[in-house]
């Protein structure tokens, strides 16, 4: 099941382990059940720790198995094969069962271990879903550390049964004790958050006790990392509050114009981020929602959305930009029912079915391609007379057989019942309306500044975004902005980044003009 270069890495990994483990399978006569079979024995070949047990037990879901510690079996269970973007969930698993201790601090560890309460979590997955794996690694270091967690990962793939009757149409998607939880991407602290609410009051206590600091950064994307590194390096009391760290990136499946970095992932880019930004003595603040800025005499203060404020000499925003809504009836209503912003993650599950993309940029056209290799058919609507997308990009979507595009539309609304079932569009030069019965639509018209929070405080353009100079330097002294939050032309992240480097420098010398840094 695994090729030669596979089992070899997986090899090398389970070096690390110290303990042993028991994977504990459970079997049926189907084909999926054979493959999982196969791929369990070559990962049980793969370390003589590691003991394979074949059961029919009929209380799980097969295929189906569980990696355990010895007279143990809360451990992470996988349902259907983790390959793809999940083997590295499954090998972190082995890795962390074996007694390899997980890269997370201890105080985040001390509070899973002391969570009180029985909970068991069921994450459906696609396999080329990359920000599925944050869920499901999160939720078995949790089942890990704390026996009356349990987790299943639920490839939707081998499971369409019960992705039709939970009526899944986004993934990740989270059930909690058979009770909806979340969906979309969730780090191990936000999955905290929500279930231990005596943490997050801990938590607003410990940021209201902080001293003030000589450069505050507000958002963790690259922006905000850059800033971060570029501030630290000075010496100065360096601090960074950032909703969710990495911001948009993580919801960027590939990078291939970062200069010096060939290609990656929006995921592992935004954990090198956040490595480097930690190699420096920055204080990081996650899961923090900023809520109001107040500018002051000698210290600007941020309030955040926990109740608790942050003060400091010179303040840096860099608060990125969300997907832009469509804004029309039923786009909210059928969110992760039909409506979807991720063509890479909730793709799969649309397979053989009717879908519409809105948007003829760059994002749009792309989604529109990639679909098209999954789906049935795929209609673009584009509210211009013309596409936007580059010609290289416009050329290959004429070329798809499955593909129709509509211009000059506008989408008036999407309808559905307990899912989407259509979309309507008026035609601009007639005003006609049209209807396209399909099964889902992916939003993909552009960004919207983070900035609601600012509006009054500091200068705004009419499109919401932060006006800055050449410096970074806002309308308030002492308070600087970078990245896709700003007036700066052309969001990308290369441009994030040098702003934030820009900003960060910019804060010193505000800093040493007006006061000695600490």
């Amino acid at each position: 099941m695994l090729d030669a270069s596979t089992k070899a890495q997986l090899a090398s990994y389970l070096e690390r382990t110290s303990n042993p483990i028991e994977i504990v399978v459970s079997l049926d006569d189907s084909t999926a059940s054979a493959e999982m079979l196969s791929m369990l024995k070559d990962v049980a070949e793969s370390s003589k720790l590691v003991t394979l047990i074949e059961s029919r037990d009929d209380s799980h879901r097969k295929p189906s198995f569980s990696v355990n510690k010895p007279g143990e079996s809360h451990g992470p269970r996988f349902a259907g094969l983790p390959m793809g973007h999940e083997f590295t969930s499954l090998v972190l698993a082995l890795l962390q069962v074996g007694g390899y201790p997980p890269k997370v601090e201890q105080a985040i560890l001390e509070q899973i271990r002391a969570l009180d309460g029985d909970f068991e979590f069921e994450v459906y997955v696609s396999l080329t879903c990359h920000n599925c794996p944050d869920v499901v690694q999160a939720l078995n270091l949790m089942a890990i550390q704390n026996p009356r967690i349990k987790t299943t990962m639920i490839e939707g793939g081998t499971f369409q049964d019960e992705i039709k009757e939970r009526q899944i149409m986004g993934v990740p998607t989270i059930f909690l004790n058979g009770t909806m939880f979340g969906s979309g991407r969730m780090s191990l602290e936000e999955i905290l958050a929500k279930i231990d609410v005596g943490g997050v009051e801990r938590e607003a206590k410990k940021i209201d006790a902080k001293e003030p600091f000589d450069v505050l950064i507000v958002g963790g994307g690259p922006a905000g990392a850059a800033a971060a590194v570029y501030a630290a390096r000075k010496g100065i009391r360096t601090g960074i509050a950032s909703e969710r760290f990495g911001g948009q990136v993580l919801d960027t499946l590939g990078i291939e114009n970062f200069v010096s970095v060939k290609e990656t992932e929006g995921p592992k880019f935004a954990l090198a981020l956040e490595e480097h930004v930690r190699h420096y003595d920055v204080d990081i603040m996650n899961l923090q929602r900023a809520k109001a800025l107040v500018p002051g005499k000698d210290l600007v203060e941020v309030r955040l959305e926990s109740g608790a404020s942050l003060k400091a000499k010179t303040v840096i925003l860099s608060t990125g930009a969300r997907w832009r809504n469509v804004n029309v009836p039923g786009e909210n209503e059928f969110k992760n029912k039909g409506v979807a912003y991720c063509p890479h993650c909730d793709g799969p599950l649309y397979k053989g079915k009717r879908v519409a993309v809105i948007g003829g940029g760059n994002s749009g056209v792309e989604a529109a391609i990639d679909l098209a290799g999954i789906v049935k058919h795929v209609t673009l609507v584009e509210f211009d007379t013309k596409l936007r997308a580059d010609e290289v990009l416009q050329r290959k979507l004429r070329s798809l057989a499955n593909v129709t595009v509509i211009m000059n539309a506008q989408t008036t609304e999407i309808t559905g019942t307990d899912k989407v079932n259509g979309l309507t569009y008026k035609d601009r030069s007639s005003g006609e309306e049209h209807r396209v019965e399909l099964e889902g639509v992916f939003v993909q018209i552009g960004l919207v500044p983070n900035t609601e929070w600012l509006k009054g405080a500091l200068e705004l353009s009419r499109h919401g975004e932060i006006v800055v100079d050449e410096r970074g330097q806002t309308s308030v002294p002492g308070v600087f902005a970078a990245g896709d939050a700003t007036t700066v032309p052309f969001k990308q992240i290369i441009i994030a980044a040098g702003d934030g480097a820009k900003a960060a420098l910019g804060a010193f010398d505000h800093l040493i003009r007006t006061s000695a840094p600490a």
